[in-house]
């Protein structure tokens, strides 16, 4: 890896952290909207359930009440069986008496006795003829008496089936009511099992949902820790440049002590040089002097220089 490659590669890397943060941004609002709608969802199911709760009560108080009026038409109608027994028994009454009855009608046999009785109160009879028409009267008497008992029974039957009819009324207002309360209690019960398939669709769509969040945040752990893996590489990079860069300071700094040490070294070789020439001349101009020779001003001064440079030695 190269030092041009570094910060552009550095770069990259953060337009990918920024474009993956994007990502994370979009599903953190699509994980908000999910918890929101589940949260809803359970909240709904939670007062539907309430409502269900309070729609039961109500619908077993209404099948107590149908349990209680059932129990109330049935011990009416109990009432009913005995009569209906002694109806029956009276029936049966009948049938034997009917049995004995004459081949005449009651009504003509009731004619022939007032026509008799008419005419013994009314007409003079002899003793025997009135005493045959007594014996007839008698005779008439019990075929009649016959028809009076079958009478007698038919209204103890009447009277009976007027006492079974005030019960079958009050059955009937009990039935009735019964029938009332419990297409109440069967219409709340489908009530109810309305409202529990819906608490179950909502548990179901809540569920769905609470999977979706789970995959989405998943899906966004992965994001994070694609995040944590791009900043440690961008920030092994940004080590890797600080070392580059410590490391091209210190050449540098090496580098310029060396130039600055070789530089300080070729100074004072040439001013050794220089010293070396100086001597040189000073002393060789010296010389022309002590021959009689002429020496020019840069020889003169150079010896000049060398002259008070040798009185500083012997005074130090």
């Amino acid at each position: 890896m190269t030092e041009k490659q570094n910060p552009s590669q550095i770069s990259n890397i953060n337009h990918q952290i920024d474009k993956i943060k994007e990502q994370t941004r979009e599903a953190n609002a699509q994980i908000k909207k999910f918890i929101e709608k589940r949260d809803q969802l359970h909240e709904k199911a939670r007062k539907t359930r309430d409502e269900v709760n309070q729609l039961k009560i109500e619908r077993d108080t209404l099948n107590e009440k149908v349990k209680l009026l059932k129990a109330q038409r049935d011990a009416v109608r109990v009432n009913v069986i005995p009569i209906m027994d002694e109806v029956s028994a009276l029936n049966e009454k009948i049938e034997g008496l009917q049995k004995n009855l004459p081949r005449i009608s009651q009504r003509k046999l009731q004619e022939e006795l007032d026509a008799i009785e008419w005419k013994i109160a009314t007409t003079s009879l002899d003793l025997q003829e009135e005493k045959g028409l007594i014996a007839n009267v008698k005779e008439l008497e019990i075929q009649l008496s016959g028809f009076k008992k079958i009478d007698k029974q038919y209204k103890k039957i009447k009277e009976l089936i007027a006492r079974r009819k005030i019960f079958d009324a009050q059955a009937e207002v009990y039935h009735k009511e019964l029938t009332e309360v419990a297409k109440k209690s069967q219409d709340l019960h489908a009530v109810i099992v309305e409202k529990m398939n819906t608490i179950k669709k909502d548990r179901t769509e809540a569920d769905t949902l609470h999977q979706s969040f789970i995959r989405a945040k998943e899906q966004n752990n992965l994001l994070y820790e694609q995040i944590r893996q791009l900043i440690g590489q961008s920030t092994g990079i940004q080590s890797s440049l600080r070392e580059q860069y410590q490391t091209r300071r210190k050449e540098e700094q090496t580098r310029r002590k060396d130039e600055d040490e070789k530089r300080k070294q070729e100074q004072e070789e040439k001013a050794v040089q220089e010293q070396t020439i100086k001597e040189q001349i000073g002393s060789q101009a010296r010389e022309k002097l002590n021959r009689g020779e002429k020496v020019n001003w840069d020889e003169f001064a150079l010896m000049l220089g060398n002259d008070e440079e040798d009185d500083t030695e012997t005074q130090a």
